[in-house]
């Protein structure tokens, strides 16, 4: 990995992790538990876009584990890590079929699996199924948040390509 390389992807991961610890301290703006924008999934899709599946990986992995440092809450690792692998096994998968015109379906898909990851630990840590009744809610704020986080993606994507490009 070159140098130039390296430094865009510790940027990333900062950026991310800006995004995550800052999205954690912002009041919720819908009164429903485990709703949020999810935000830093819009610097890891860039970087699966510019850099590929596996750097994109890195930048998720470090942005959780050191989210969940920060934020100072190791039952967040758990919510965390479930729903970001997760979610981005299923953008992954999806990048090579849909590819850069459907990132906004990519992070949506990816989004709803979030969800579903976050539910299974939800369920484990409680004991109980009767959580599944939530999953109609985390489906539509699944869906809506991820279309904004994948529609700023795919936005920011052209332009972060030509300003890296010095163009």
């Amino acid at each position: 990995m070159n140098v130039k390389k390296l430094c865009t992807l510790a940027l990333l991961t900062a950026a991310a992790l800006v995004l995550f610890v800052a999205e954690a301290r912002i009041p919720p703006v819908i009164a429903v538990p485990g709703v949020k924008l999810g935000l830093s999934n819009i610097i890891v899709l860039l970087t699966m876009y510019l850099y590929g599946r596996r750097e994109g990986a890195i930048v998720m992995g470090l942005k959780i584990v050191l989210g969940s440092i920060f934020a100072g809450q190791l039952i967040s690792f758990f919510y965390s890590a479930a729903g970001g692998v997760l979610c981005f096994a299923v953008m992954a998968l999806l990048k090579g079929v849909l590819g850069e015109k459907q990132i906004w379906a990519t992070s949506a898909f990816g989004a709803v699996a979030h969800n579903i990851g976050q539910l299974i630990v939800a369920i484990a840590i409680l004991g109980t199924e009767k959580l599944v009744w939530y999953f109609p809610v985390l489906l539509a704020s699944g869906i809506i948040t991820g279309l904004f986080t994948g529609v700023c993606c795919q936005v920011a994507l052209p332009r972060i390509r030509k300003a890296m490009n010095g163009r």
